[in-house]
Formats: structure tokens, C-alpha cells, sequence
């Protein structure tokens, strides 16, 4: 496997746009893979049609559980033709017989149902690994793409599903009109009149057809999430760029060489026999083996020595010669300290169990269970409730002290009354012909504060004009409510979709303003 021959580019991509690449890798080996799976597939599909002639679901099903039999063989072409090794039909087909032998019956019973099948295969039939091995490999290879893998199955298996009833519905619709008329419920029902039996066959055939074009695509991108799992390990895209890079200073590295050599030329003769005959030293004098520090009182000959005695010793080293199979830990003997733990132990449960005796003692317990059941379930409606518990305390002007204040903004509005005029009405009045955002930004503000401080409504600003409203309906205000809803309504439409409001609209809004907030609220 040469990196530098691989047809795609190589570097870390998510799961989702590693399962796109084998989709397009088997559309580039889409001639080949379908006709070496019909060659292999058609042919079991009718032999087992012959021998379960009159079980048709059995034979299907059959067919069916063979498929990561059929599975090795897509692999082992697009393993190939990755890296520009694109095999013939008829080598492939040869190649087939070798695929089948490594572990068969595993991937024929218990792991014939594992939702990671496509993303298992490679390590198996690729790396040839089984055993403990292969576990160990899949535990690390599966630590990021495993979840797109069984993704890539269950969506597999929906996708094969629908596609295999449109394709029977397509098939029944062009049936002609003579053999419909034939048909009744009872006979189709009846399968051992053995009459309809060959229409079962053939919509089991459309399967086997729409496998031709799913299989392939399956094992690709199973194929390529393995590939993108290993280029992330294995860093494979560092690899190429170091590779390219030696590439590139291949010939830089001859003029290099050269001009070494002619330094070399330009030095005085006698630096160069001294270089040529003088001694090499075998090793390093200052080496971890050499002798050194030798008049000292600790020499390191000495010092090495003491350190080999200290790590032959506990706890460094534990050395222990058993005579016979013991299983575990020796039991160790019961204590005094023990015996009179256990002895504490009985009294108190002696003492519990005379206490429960009493039939006023265990009337007491589910008393103060159910007490503390009744104010576990108070704690969590008020918990539950606490927003509407709010709401409705501020209506009730109910002193609360742990209210949190108002945003000062909503939906990039202030709703501070501090920023808002005194007189209301009138400023829209005025702005309404020449500014007709600005006048209804001001009125809409001016609801917004209203609701916020003097209803005490708990609006933040992740809420909606759509949620305010709904909001507001729980004050049960006819007349606040429907204003709300003409403001709002209007609002939406010149902020979102710039329609400026009707003309005659302004007096309307400006009367109910006065009449609602500065003669009071009437219900």
C-alpha cells in the first residue's frame, strides 16, 4: 500500500463526509462491482429459489443473511483500486474463493447482526487480524467513527426497505389487466395451491436486483470510514506532505553533497591526515558504562552497584515460592477485634428488630413517609410552577424578594420606563405620518414595558412576539389582548416584511392606549 498511489486525496474528514466518499468511490467502480455482485448473488439467489420452491420467505431469508458472504468481494476491489491496482473481473472472481475462508461462521452467527459490519470488515479481511488482536483493534479504530458506521446501517436498512416496496409497487402497477383479473384474495393467500408463487419469487428477485446497486455502495462506505479512522491515527496526510517534501529536495540534496565535498578539498592537508589516521575511540569516555569519578570516595562502578542491590530488594522486587494451587487470598483468621464488631452489630439489630415489634413504632415510620412523600411533591409543584407563581403573586401585588429585575431589553427594544415619554399617545401622534417605524416601535416598546413592569409578566429575551401573546391571553384582559394582538400583528409585518400600516390605524391604536393604561384596565 503506496500512499502516493491512492486515487482520492487523504486527509482527516468527518464521519458523514466519509461515507459521501465512498459513495462517490463506488460510483467510480460502478460497472465492476455490479456485475462481480450479480455474478455471485444471482446465481445463490436462484439455486436456493429452486430448492425452496414452495418457502419463498425462507429462501429470501436465506439469501438474505449470506450477505457479508457477498460483501468480502466489493472490498477486495475497491482495496485494490484505491490505490490504482484496479483488478479484473475475472481476477477478482478468483480471488473470491481466498476472501470466503477467514472467519466465515463468525460473520455468519454472532457477528452477523452488529450494526458496525462495514466499518468491522476491513480490519478483518485487510489487517487479517482475529482473536483478542482484532477486539483490541476495533476498540481503537472505533473510539470516533463506530456511532457513523451503525448509523450507516440502520439507514441502510430503511433505505432498503423503501426502495424494495417502491420497486413492488412499481412492478404490480405495470402488470397487465388480464392478470389482475384473475386474481382473488383466497388464491394469493392459499400458497400451497402453489399458483402465485412465482409472483412471490419475483418480487424476491427485485431484493437480489436492488442489492446489485445498494450492496457495493455499503461496503464503500464502511471501506472509506475505516480509511478516515486510520488516516486520523495513523496521521497518513503528514506522511504525504513529508514525502512530497523529500521529493522536492531530492535534487537539492546532490548540490548539498557536492559542496560538502569541495569544503571538504579546500582543507589543509595536515588537518586531513590527522583526520584519517588518528584513533577512534570505541565509546564514549563520558558514557553511562565508563569509569569516571574514580578518586572520589563514591566511584560510579560503586554507585551502580548499590543501586542493582537496592532494586533486588522489597518493595522493588517480590519474590515468593508457592508449593501448591491456592486460589485468591488465604482467608485470615477471625480477630478479637472483629468478634467484638460482629457482637455490636447483633445488639443494634436485635434492638431494630424489637422496635419494629411495635405496632405503633411501624405506624410512625409510614406516617412520617408519607408526610415527607406529601411535602416532596409540594417542594417540586412549586419548583415546577415557580414561573406562574410569579406571575401571579405580581398581580396579586404579593411582596416577593427574590425576584429577579427586568431586562432593560427585548428583542433590541427598550422597555425601560425611563426611556419612554411621558406622553405616549401623543409622541406617536406626531411621528406616525413622516416616521411610521419609529411611531410604532414606540407604542410596541411601550406594551413591552407595560406587560414587563406593571403586569409582571416574566418575559426574557429568548421569548417571541408569538409568545408574548400567548403570555398575555394568561392575564384573561379582553381588551389587552386583542390590542396586543393588532400591535403585534401590524409590528411583524413592517419590521419583517416592511408594510407600512394603514393611515387610519393610528388614531385606533392611540385611542385604545389611552383608554386601556390611563384610565385603567377594564376586563
Amino acid at each position: 500500500m503506496r500512499l502516493t498511489d491512492a486515487s482520492v486525496v487523504i486527509r482527516p474528514r468527518s464521519a458523514w463526509e466519509a461515507v459521501d466518499l465512498g459513495v462517490l468511490l463506488a460510483k467510480q467502480q460502478a460497472g465492476l462491482l455490479m456485475l462481480s455482485w450479480a455474478l455471485v448473488t444471482v446465481p445463490i439467489f436462484a439455486l436456493l429459489s429452486l430448492l425452496l420452491w414452495d418457502y419463498p420467505s425462507i429462501a429470501l431469508l436465506i439469501f438474505w443473511w449470506l450477505k457479508p458472504a457477498y460483501e468480502r468481494l466489493p472490498l477486495y476491489i475497491l482495496s485494490h483500486a484505491l490505490f490504482g491496482d484496479t483488478p479484473s473481473l475475472k481476477h477478482a472472481l478468483k480471488a473470491l474463493p481466498g476472501l470466503l475462508k477467514p472467519q466465515l461462521l463468525a460473520s455468519l452467527t454472532w457477528r452477523r447482526l452488529s450494526p458496525t459490519r462495514s466499518f468491522d470488515l476491513p480490519v478483518q479481511q485487510l489487517e487479517g487480524l482475529s482473536g483478542k488482536v482484532r477486539s483490541q483493534r476495533l476498540i481503537v479504530l472505533g473510539q470516533r467513527d463506530a456511532g457513523g458506521a451503525s448509523w450507516l446501517t440502520i439507514v441502510g436498512v430503511h433505505l432498503e426497505m423503501a426502495l424494495w416496496f417502491g420497486i413492488i409497487s412499481l412492478f404490480y402497477l405495470l402488470l397487465p389487466a388480464q392478470i389482475e383479473l384473475n386474481w382473488s384474495w383466497e388464491s394469493l393467500i392459499d400458497a400451497a395451491s402453489g399458483d402465485w408463487l412465482w409472483l412471490e419469487h419475483l418480487s424476491n428477485f427485485l431484493y437480489v436486483v436492488l442489492l446489485i446497486l445498494w450492496g457495493p455502495i455499503y461496503v464503500a462506505c464502511g471501506f472509506t470510514l475505516y480509511l478516515n479512522r486510520r488516516t486520523a491515527l495513523e496521521a497518513w496526510d503528514i506522511e504525504l506532505v513529508f514525502r512530497r517534501l523529500r521529493q522536492r529536495l531530492n535534487g537539492v540534496a546532490y548540490a548539498l553533497l557536492l559542496g560538502c565535498a569541495l569544503l571538504l578539498m579546500q582543507l589543509p592537508s595536515n588537518a586531513m591526515a590527522a583526520t584519517s589516521h588518528g584513533a577512534v575511540p570505541l565509546e564514549d569516555p563520558m558514557g553511562p558504562e565508563a569509569e569516571r569519578l574514580l578518586k572520589q570516595p563514591l566511584s560510579s562502578s560503586k554507585a551502580q552497584q548499590g543501586i542493582t542491590q537496592l532494586l533486588d530488594q522489597p518493595p522493588f522486587e517480590h519474590r515468593e515460592t508457592l508449593t501448591r494451587w491456592r486460589l485468591g487470598d488465604e482467608p485470615k483468621a477471625p480477630s478479637e477485634e472483629d468478634g467484638k464488631a460482629l457482637a455490636e452489630l447483633l445488639q443494634h439489630l436485635f434492638k431494630f428488630t424489637e422496635l419494629w415489634k411495635s405496632i405503633d413504632a411501624v405506624a410512625l415510620f409510614f406516617e412520617v413517609l408519607l408526610w415527607a412523600a406529601l411535602f416532596s411533591l409540594i417542594a417540586w409543584l412549586l419548583w415546577r410552577y415557580r414561573d406562574w407563581f410569579s406571575a401571579f403573586a405580581g398581580r396579586l401585588r404579593l411582596p416577593h424578594t427574590d425576584r429577579q429585575p427586568p431586562p432593560p431589553q427585548l428583542f433590541g427594544l427598550y422597555v425601560a420606563p425611563q426611556s419612554l415619554p411621558a406622553d405616549i399617545p401623543g409622541d406617536v401622534e406626531r411621528l406616525w405620518d413622516e416616521q411610521p417605524r419609529a411611531a410604532l416601535s414606540l407604542l410596541y416598546r411601550a406594551l413591552l414595558s407595560h406587560l414587563l413592569h406593571e403586569q409582571r409578566l416574566p418575559l426574557t429575551s429568548a421569548h417571541t412576539e408569538a409568545e408574548v401573546l400567548h403570555l398575555v391571553q394568561t392575564l384573561q384582559q379582553k381588551q389587552l389582548n386583542h390590542f396586543s394582538q393588532v400591535l403585534t400583528r401590524h409590528w411583524q409585518n413592517l419590521a419583517y416584511g416592511h408594510t407600512l400600516p394603514p393611515p387610519a390605524l393610528k388614531q385606533g391604536l392611540c385611542n385604545a392606549w389611552r383608554q386601556l393604561f390611563e384610565q385603567g384596565p377594564q376586563a
